[in-house]
């Protein structure tokens, strides 16, 4: 039994975290764990929904059969509240989030007194063999006396004082306020085991928590190859991306200093996913396409993806899903961070617009052939060597074991 504590349901070909999430209950049931998601809050997307990817307890819901409800009548007006925001227009919305936490970005949240210790009274009774922290806002539940013991293991997803800082010194305020290097070297501190996205945030994980497990768990990327009578449409650019303020603040920057560059040319771009409704009136050659069922026929019809964005770290799964249907993209120095950059790899680094610009209008023309980018995904990215650190940490004769322990056992 593993219990898998969080905020929001995982999903696949969702937002980064929650995709990197399911595919750790995936591959974890597949491992023959049974998995229970604890749920801290209530952040349904409606108020009954139907969800079957594992059993669900929490303080705020309840699961029957194969849906789940809210438990509480304030709790079923936050999950409708939040609905109808979804459905207002963007900059609305923006409008309203903003009043409503008085800032410009809100990273996470921590949960209340009363549900950490309903979450730990939970995982008394349910006695797992580990317990999984999605990110360390869910942290301070390691404080809570049940948990002495237990073999814990934090998906840190982000290095989030940094990210704090990134945004702050780009001019955003930033929720939870002053949230520093030693505030989230402490709650990281309180787990057996810390699992980074990519390596460079994993050296930065081992400076802070030099005595915890340090291993790294970013998001497989199982190859999607095009089907031979599928041919790319040159030209065509596509980007997929939530909402959140890292993609918004990189595509109006594209939109303002490159797009002008690129429209003589003819080229097109679609945006795919809640990004696009930030853009009620986008640039003439640019379709906002929302949330789409099926990903694959835009990609394996694009001939180039992007990624301007100016700030942000952890790892762009963005940019593994675009790899992994063949798609090689242009990118800025922020959206590579983490990444295996080797000779192969998919991503094509512009440090300014008219790189940037330049580098599209050259690719766009001809576009690379998929067979590198499916191969470098196929080597960096599979399931095992993305999952490696994690099945040593819920190995019991190595979870117990210190940095110093696994380094002697040349894990």
């Amino acid at each position: 039994m593993i219990v898998f504590v969080t905020d929001e349901l995982p999903r696949p070909g969702a937002a980064g975290h929650l995709a990197l999430n399911h595919a750790i209950i995936d591959w974890l049931q597949q491992e023959g764990y049974c998995v229970t998601i604890l749920l801290t809050g209530s952040r349904l997307a409606l108020p009954v929904q139907r969800y079957t990817e594992a059993r669900v307890t929490g303080p705020h819901v309840t699961q029957f059969g194969r849906y789940l409800g809210t438990l509480s009548p304030s709790a079923a007006l936050g999950v409708s509240l939040r609905a109808l925001l979804r459905r207002m227009p963007p900059a609305l919305a923006a409008r309203v989030r903003q009043a409503r936490h008085n800032a410009d970005a809100v990273l996470g949240g921590f949960p209340s007194t009363s549900d950490l210790r309903w979450c730990a009274r939970a995982i008394d009774k349910l006695r797992p063999e580990a317990v999984l922290i999605d990110t360390v806002f869910r942290a301070p539940l390691l404080a809570e006396p049940e948990l002495a013991g237990l073999n814990s293991i934090v998906i840190t997803h982000d290095v989030f004082h940094r990210r704090a800082q990134a945004l702050s010194a780009a001019g955003y305020h930033v929720l939870p306020e002053n949230f520093s290097r030693i505030r989230e070297a402490t709650l990281l501190g309180r787990a057996r085991s810390i699992a980074a996205i990519q390596p460079e945030e994993a050296e930065m994980l081992r400076a802070m928590c030099p005595a915890r497990n340090i291993f790294t768990a970013p998001m497989p990327a199982l190859p999607c190859p095009p089907t031979p009578e599928i041919k790319r449409i040159p030209g065509r650019l596509v980007f997929v991306g939530s909402d959140s303020l890292p993609n918004l603040d990189g595509l109006r920057w594209f939109f303002a200093e490159i797009w002008p560059q690129l429209q003589p040319h003819g080229l097109t771009l679609d945006l795919v996913g809640d990004c696009g409704r930030a853009f009620p009136r986008p640039p003439q050659g640019v379709k906002a396409r929302g949330r789409v069922a099926q990903l694959a026929p835009l990609l394996h019809r694009a001939s180039l993806a992007i990624s301007p964005l100016r700030t942000g770290s952890g790892l762009k799964i963005k940019l593994l899903d675009y790899a992994r249907h063949g798609l090689h993209t242009i990118a800025t120095p922020p959206s590579l961070q983490g990444f295996y950059l080797d000779a192969d790899s998919p991503f094509i680094m512009a440090g300014s617009a008219n790189i940037f610009a330049e580098a599209v209008r050259r690719h766009a023309a001809m576009p690379p052939q998929p067979d590198a980018a499916l191969a470098y995904v196929t080597l960096h990215y599979g399931v095992t060597a993305s999952f490696a650190g994690l099945h040593a940490a819920l190995t019991p004769e190595l979870a117990a074991a210190t940095q110093d322990d696994l380094r002697s056992l040349k894990l």
